[in-house]
């Protein structure tokens, strides 16, 4: 019972923020039809002024101040550079995004440097929440799984239910009747750009302390991410969210079982032997399989679900 409740909430905090890192990029594309490989570096910058933030002014400031950083940042890059290729398709905008990872990973060495920095959990946030049969769970899991939830809630309501997200939806399919109304849309896909942007920098300061903050922190993440939009469907932001719950408890739970296919093959009355086909493959620890369980996940939904759990369109 123990190790099934610990092990759910850490799946559930960690999968939370997997959505936090997953939403703006499934934003962006759901948007604007951009698929951004720069969008884990905007998490790394994120926890990097975060960090900056915090040493002068502390880590609530700065849980505001990095992700409008990063968001400003998003917003230029849109309107100067991304917005310029726009026109001449897919191809230039994945390769624009591509190489603007390659230049922030640079520009984070030389102002950071190339190692770790020591960006730590706040005081009052540092300490377990509660303790089930000696095993503790912190206070700063369940305050990353309450700002992931508050995300989706704002980010659902701009949405749905303003003026802005309606035009934002609009802007998609019908860009020149939001014209012809008075809006401009080319400044609507930059607020959405910078929106997605600013969404991976704030799962930067919430993520960069919980783990670690370093220059390597987005290649880190930025292929899980990818899993977790394609998992759950390319531009569907429910879909964005089962996946992310899927994928972190699922990891989360296979990391801490030891026992091999071998072991579960034989308590079913198979009998399994060195000399079995594939035994090298069946005598694995699930443990040892956790790390590339999300990749088979969406091998799995490519094959018999393109589209995804939620997506309405193949990738």
């Amino acid at each position: 019972m123990e190790f099934f409740t610990i092990s759910l909430l850490n799946g559930v905090s960690y999968g939370l923020l997997l959505f936090m890192l997953s939403s703006g990029l499934t934003l962006i594309y759901s948007m604007m039809g951009v698929l951004n490989f720069a969008h884990a570096s905007f998490y790394m910058l994120g926890a990097f002024f975060a960090f900056t933030t915090a040493q002068f002014v502390g880590f609530w400031p700065a849980l505001l101040v990095a992700p409008l950083l990063v968001g400003l940042m998003g917003a230029l890059f849109e309107r100067y550079f991304l917005r310029k290729v726009h026109a001449f398709g897919h191809v230039p905008e994945l390769l624009i995004t591509f190489g603007l990872a390659f230049i922030l990973l640079e520009l984070v060495q030389l102002t950071w440097g190339r190692t770790s920095v020591d960006y730590r959990i706040p005081p009052e946030l540092d300490g377990p929440l509660f303790s089930i049969y000696g095993t503790q769970f912190p206070i700063y899991r369940a305050f990353m799984m309450l700002v992931a939830l508050l995300m989706l809630v704002s980010v659902w309501l701009l949405l749905k239910k303003t003026r802005i997200g309606l035009v934002i939806q609009a802007a998609l399919t019908h860009p020149e009747t939001v014209e012809a109304l008075g809006h401009n849309v080319p400044r609507v896909f930059m607020m959405v750009f910078g929106g997605g942007a600013a969404l991976a920098g704030l799962a930067g300061v919430i993520g960069g302390n919980a783990f670690v903050t370093e220059p390597g922190m987005a290649a880190a993440v930025g292929s899980i991410i990818f899993v977790v939009v394609v998992v759950g469907g390319l531009g569907s932001l429910g879909g964005a969210l089962a996946a992310s719950l899927l994928i972190g408890v699922v990891q989360t739970f296979a990391v801490g079982i030891n026992a091999s296919m071998v072991s579960g093959l034989t308590s079913l009355g198979l009998n399994i032997t060195p000399s079995t086909f594939g035994y090298e493959v069946l005598a694995l620890k699930v443990s040892e399989i956790a790390p590339i369980m999300p990749y088979l996940f969406m091998v799995l939904i490519l094959i018999f679900r393109p589209k995804g759990l939620m997506g309405t369109r193949e990738g």
